[in-house]
């Protein structure tokens, strides 16, 4: 096995420095040297064995269960410097042919009935709710937020921000319009948008914590008669809205379900109307799951690539009238998320313990990781029933950005009277 192990990390590293140490003093040496030293060390021989035969599975698990240390930098910096050496942070040897297994079985995976979406959305978002003020900004946004300047100056509230104007921009949104959030999270962009368009706003979700958040922030900010959150499927829906928007729930409709989803949408919204979905995707091509993420993180998601996204909006008779693709824009956003997270790990070990911060800081680490060498990326889908619904140029989506900051720069100056 220390052979098979060997070969292993010379297959991951070529340049840099890694050191294995194993549970017997044996210390395996990958890299050509150059950079900082990094170190590794297995506690148990049962991790050899684990690493060699599913790499992509026993990495993130030895670690979690701190069966796996590291000295010299952290897990990230085990992760970056892979991400500098492999493709697609793809393992060789076992790793590569349980990768293409996976890819297979893909198609034999259970579709996301209503109850199993709901059990999903329990295992990630129903835990200790102190944990996600630990890391998230104020607003509590969830998904990739967007550094519009170019030198990413923007600190993380403000980025957020800049992802909902973005969002709302492309909506298009005209007074007394009904707007649908499939997805809304802790409310934070249906707040936004009923705090500054004339909008009723309904906003969907699964999880019990959430909707008691949203609910009260809702009384809050004096916004519940025009905001109203449900414990709701998506597919249980039997409004029409004047706009849908969605943003980061596509992740957790699963690859057998891509149809009904758009189905949904397409029944659902206005023959004048306009949707909008913001969701994780691949740039390389379709391909299945890391199965750490599915067993720990997000159970019954798929990460697509537009190629399996587009044909589900064309059977639903869905018109695609814009795309945008942010490429490092979520990475970013994890790096601040880790930061923080790492910031304040004592609060979280003490709600949850050690070996919860342990498999969340691989679960951001290893996020990020992706978003840098992954291949992974963040679309922005907008959809139409009409060609002529939305602008034929995109200069609209700059003009009103600008309008919105007007009003967020007004409103901030005078709180009780955006209320």
């Amino acid at each position: 096995m220390k052979f098979a192990l060997q070969a292993l990390i010379n297959g991951c590293i070529q340049q840099g420095s890694l050191t294995l140490e194993l549970p017997d003093g044996d210390r395996l040496v990958a890299g050509d040297g150059s950079g900082p030293p990094i170190t590794i060390r297995l506690t148990d021989k049962r991790a050899i064995r684990e690493l060699v035969l599913n790499p992509e599975m026993a990495f993130g698990e030895l670690y979690t269960d701190g069966r796996m240390l590291v000295s010299g930098g952290s897990i990230y910096d085990v992760l970056d410097l892979i991400g500098h050496n492999l493709k697609d942070l793809l393992p060789p040897q076992m790793g590569r042919i349980r990768h293409a297994l996976r890819a297979i079985f893909d198609h034999w995976t259970r579709r996301n009935s209503k109850k199993l979406a709901k059990q999903n959305v329990h295992h990630h978002y129903d835990i200790d709710d102190r944990i996600y003020s630990l890391f998230l900004d104020a607003d509590r946004q969830y998904s990739c937020a967007y550094f519009d300047a170019e030198n990413r100056s923007k600190n993380l509230e403000e980025a957020q921000l800049a992802k909902k104007r973005h969002i709302a921009s492309k909506l298009i949104i005209p007074s007394g319009a009904s707007v649908l959030d499939i997805g809304s999270g802790w409310g934070g962009l249906a707040l936004y948008l009923a705090d500054l368009f004339d909008v009723d706003v309904t906003g969907l979700t699964l999880s019990t914590e959430q909707l008691k958040v949203s609910e009260q922030r809702a009384r809050d900010k004096n916004l519940d008669s025009r905001v109203h959150f449900l414990l709701k499927d998506y597919r249980a829906l039997e409004k029409t809205f004047d706009r849908i928007v969605s943003v980061g729930m596509f992740e957790h409709v699963g690859l057998k379900c891509y149809d009904t989803f758009f189905d949904v949408i397409h029944r659902t919204l206005k023959d004048d109307g306009v949707a909008l979905i913001h969701a994780i995707g691949r740039l390389d091509g379709k391909s299945p799951t890391n199965p750490w993420f599915t067993k720990y993180i997000f159970p019954g998601s798929y990460l697509p690539s537009l190629a399996e996204v587009l044909p589900s909006i064309e059977k639903a008779k869905l018109i695609v009238t814009d795309i945008e693709i942010l490429r490092l824009h979520y990475a970013d956003t994890l790096a601040e998320w880790r930061s923080r997270f790492l910031a304040r790990r004592a609060d979280a070990a003490a709600a949850l313990g050690e070996r919860f911060c342990r498999m969340w800081e691989f679960y951001l680490a290893s996020a990020e990781a992706g978003f840098r060498y992954g291949g992974l990326m963040v679309f922005q889908v907008q959809l139409a029933k009409k060609l002529d619904t939305v602008p034929r140029t995109r200069t609209y989506i700059e003009e009103e950005e600008a309008r919105l900051r007007r009003l967020e720069q007004a409103a901030s100056a005078h709180p009780m009277a955006a209320e």
